[in-house]
């Protein structure tokens, strides 16, 4: 082990000291609903031109720069409308920073667009989106998406069968970890359903109702959460996406005489449900956990003052005293006046991933991408903490698997199932804010 190894275990090191001392918890989900309103983002017009990047003709992109460098154009599908749009544009932020520290390094010498469009929060409308990058513009690498259904069905559609490279910014569904073709940033929904099992049980609570949204974000988590739970499963119910009123739901689980509640849905289902559940009286007759998506300012905004405390929600989290990540942070607010969530980190990482895998690969295609793409992120390699230095590595000769990429969401060390490792932080509504309870590292 030399001297650069040792270095490389001791900064790792203090990224998980860093990260059991105290995570940001940030708010928002991956396959949730917006943490709070959001304008759409860009449009979906798209920061880079169209290109033939996967049409598998070696060092093939779709333009030159000013410079006279070539522009290596990948696909990014983004919920920049529909119920999703506020992660999207955190995305959107996340993406933009990554973006300009890319190109102010460069890729083989040339410059990294993003070819973009919208999947306006739907399955639907994410397998339209990623048909025209993926057939039309042909783009060997994707970035996308947020929801966890639309990524899956985004795979199954269009990715599955060919050689081009998905990297989802924010779905955390497990049910995704069945697609290894389908990569991902933030870590694995199975580790938040197990942590909220552990922690009704730990509570106390022998009987537990439980509300999941109907697609497969919700199907997942709940098939998780049953298999870690010891306790009685007395209510264990879908409900669709959209609804104007969810009192049945409500009612339901009230009729049960349960000792939790589960709520794995989306920030307008849930602030939805909170209010009625407030309206007919029955928010004090059982303890309220939830997952990720469950938890925002504008669930508190929409619930009575005091009707939630005590809830506690468990959400992906960043190490926060990383140096990456602080610096992240700063530029983030000096851009756009607020803090980041570590939603907007994964789409940051998202980018420098795929920029990476570009610099690393024999040819612009998605056979050669696909090939590299996780041997940048894995700890056997020189650790880097930022895109310059991890170009570096590569620029002087450096093999992929001579690179660990270890982004401002934290250590990614995707394997071969497309997860990364992650951070969870649990939150605790105490007088209407919500406040840490706690970190997992899993």
């Amino acid at each position: 082990m030399n001297d650069h190894e040792d270095r490389s275990i001791d900064r790792r090191s203090v990224i998980k000291a860093a990260a059991s001392a105290g995570l940001v918890g940030l708010a928002g989900c991956s396959g949730g609903a917006p943490e709070e309103s959001a304008t759409s983002g860009d449009g979906g017009s798209g920061d880079g031109g169209s290109g033939d990047g996967g049409s598998g003709d070696g060092e093939s992109t779709d333009g030159s720069t000013a410079s006279g460098g070539d522009t290596y154009t990948i696909g990014m599908v983004d919920s920049l409308s529909g119920s999703l749009s506020a992660f999207g544009q955190r995305n959107q932020r996340g993406k933009e920073i990554a973006l300009d520290a890319v190109n102010a390094v460069g890729v083989k010498g040339g410059e990294l667009a993003i070819s973009q469009q919208d999947d306006q929060s739907t399955s639907q409308g994410g397998v339209s989106a990623a048909q025209t990058l993926v057939n039309q513009e042909g783009v060997p690498l994707l970035i996308g998406t947020v929801g966890s259904g639309v990524s899956t069905a985004i795979y199954e559609s269009v990715v599955k069968n060919t050689d081009v490279v998905q990297i989802s910014q924010n779905s955390t569904s497990p049910s995704l970890t069945d697609l290894p073709g389908l990569l991902r940033m933030p870590p694995t929904g199975a580790t938040q359903a197990q942590a909220l099992s552990k922690m009704v049980s730990d509570d106390g609570h022998g009987s537990v109702a439980m509300a999941w949204i109907n697609n497969s974000y919700g199907e997942s988590l709940g098939e998780a959460f049953v298999d870690s739970y010891d306790g009685e499963i007395v209510y264990n119910e879908p409900h669709d996406q959209g609804k104007a009123s969810y009192s049945n739901v409500i009612s339901s689980m009230a009729d049960t005489d349960a000792d939790a509640w589960v709520f794995l849905t989306y920030q307008p289902e849930f602030a939805t449900m909170s209010q009625e559940a407030f309206d007919l009286g029955v928010t004090d007759q059982a303890a309220w956990y939830g997952g990720d998506s469950v938890k925002g300012p504008k669930v508190l905004e929409a619930a009575p003052e005091g009707s939630l405390d005590g809830m506690k929600a468990v959400v992906p989290s960043v190490p926060q005293d990383a140096e990456n990540y602080q610096a992240f942070v700063e530029e983030f607010e000096s851009r756009f006046g607020e803090e980041p969530t570590s939603w907007s980190a994964y789409a940051y990482d998202a980018v420098v991933v795929s920029a990476l895998a570009i610099q690393a690969a024999d040819e612009f295609t998605g056979a050669a991408l696909g090939e590299v793409v996780r041997d940048v992120t894995r700890p056997e390699g020189q650790e880097a903490t930022s895109y310059e230095e991890a170009h570096q590595i590569l620029a002087e000769g450096g093999s992929p698997s001579d690179v660990d990429y270890t982004g401002v969401s934290g250590p990614i060390d995707l394997d071969e199932n497309g997860d990364p490792v992650g951070f969870l932080q649990i939150f605790e509504v105490v007088d209407h804010a919500y406040e840490s309870a706690g970190t997992i590292e899993g």
